[in-house]
């Protein structure tokens, strides 16, 4: 176990950039970590899924963390830990993103990041959508997914022969542009009706073809066509409002 003097020492560095002492920091806390999520398991989370979450929480346990705060960072870490828990529980329930819909997001997440590198600026939605050959509301649906919890060791992408992990990306701050195209894209979800929901949330993050939807909903696959194709546009509509 680290000792006090070399964990301050580790989170010093880790919130200076240094990447090795922030897997070092994770990796000796590891037992904790599956400490405060035991009480979790069994409760519809898989207990990777657990653990990738109480690792994100760590993650912005080691950001936040002050010496001024007059507490051993165990103490403050475990209650991060928690909230992440916590909140992912709150917020999202059981929906499930499907495997399809996380490979695309990483790929989009690649092409982002390369995008930017060569323009000095991030595509936007449009030249997203262009590039992958997929509707622009689907563009924004795979993106909002990237909130969902997926291996924190995912290869990003090579720089320089080492590759970069997706813990390595997670905790950088979010812009003030994302946070609107987020706030919107809610608030356009929030416009739609229960049933219109249960399609987005069947359609989109649980990966059913229109098939299996109209069978939950008990109405013709070409019913769900038909709505599927308002609601996106509804929604379009809504985000070019916002």
């Amino acid at each position: 176990m680290l000792s006090n003097e070399m964990t301050l020492e580790l989170i010093e560095k880790a919130q200076h950039g240094d990447k090795e002492a922030k897997e070092i920091l994770v990796t000796e806390n590891s037992p904790l970590i599956k400490s405060v999520i035991r009480k979790y398991v069994g409760k519809n989370i898989e207990y990777d899924d657990l653990y990738q979450l109480g690792s994100i929480g760590f993650l912005k346990a080691i950001n936040n963390f002050r010496t001024s705060f007059n507490v051993k960072f165990s103490t403050y870490a475990v209650p991060m830990v928690v909230g992440e828990i916590k909140r992912f529980m709150r917020d999202d329930g059981e929906i499930k993103v499907s495997r399809a819909i996380k490979s695309q997001n990483l790929q989009i997440t690649k092409f982002v990041e390369n995008f930017l590198k060569e323009h000095n600026r991030k595509p936007s939605i449009e030249e997203i959508s262009h590039e992958f050959g997929i509707d622009e509301c689907e563009v924004i649906f795979t993106m909002e997914s990237s909130k969902m919890p997926i291996s924190m060791y995912t290869p990003l992408e090579e720089d320089g022969g080492k590759s970069l992990l997706l813990m390595d990306r997670y905790t950088e701050s979010q812009t003030s542009g994302d946070a609107l195209d987020s706030l919107a894209l809610k608030e356009a979800l929030a416009g739609l009706d229960e049933r219109d929901k249960k399609i987005v949330l069947l359609r989109f993050f649980r990966d059913k073809t229109q098939s299996e939807i109209a069978k939950v909903l008990n109405i013709s696959q070409v019913q769900v066509s038909r709505l599927e194709s308002k609601i996106l546009e509804k929604m379009k509509k809504r985000l070019e409002v916002n």
